[in-house]
């Protein structure tokens, strides 16, 4: 079974293909995918429902894992990042993927065993837990991954 797993974001959003070969997950792939602040804020949207869509359509995932959101201060960030994940639901939709929602706590749950891990702890036990041939270089991309192997603890029947 494969999963494309989303940390969903604005200006970043990393996104993550997951796939459970014999009871071991492998990063098929991931990237952050970014969008520029100088381009109109439906072409952002429409930008990031295009790569999204280009990702279920070349790695045929099945489903769809992403990360609910939590904001203490930004309202403006938050209202674009709802808009975004919303573009990214419509899209799993239309491709006919199931989608699982995990807060936060539920994903730090999931990959570290508790819920109030820092960011580090989650990195590092995600490098533990999945085989990653490349090189990371952001959070985004870590935690989308995070969201895919709590979709695979969540589900048993694949």
């Amino acid at each position: 079974m494969k999963v494309i797993a989303i940390d969903p974001g604005y200006e970043r959003m990393g996104v993550a293909i997951i796939e459970k070969v014999s009871g071991k997950e492998i990063l098929v792939f991931s990237e952050c995918f970014k969008t520029s602040a100088k381009i109109p804020h439906g072409e952002r949207l429409k930008l990031i429902g295009q790569e999204i869509e280009m990702l279920i359509k070349k790695y045929k995932p099945e489903a769809m894992a992403i990360e609910t959101l939590f904001f203490q201060n930004n309202q403006k960030t938050a209202m674009h990042v709802s808009e975004a994940r919303g573009v990214m639901l419509y899209v799993a939709a239309v491709a006919g993927l199931s989608v699982k929602e995990f807060s936060p706590m539920e994903i730090k749950i999931a990959v570290t065993g508790y819920g109030k891990s820092e960011k580090g702890q989650v990195t590092e036990m995600v490098k533990k837990l999945i085989i990653i041939n490349k090189d990371i270089k952001y959070d985004d991309e870590y935690d989308a991954i995070a969201a895919g192997l709590t979709y695979f603890a969540s589900v048993r029947n694949y």
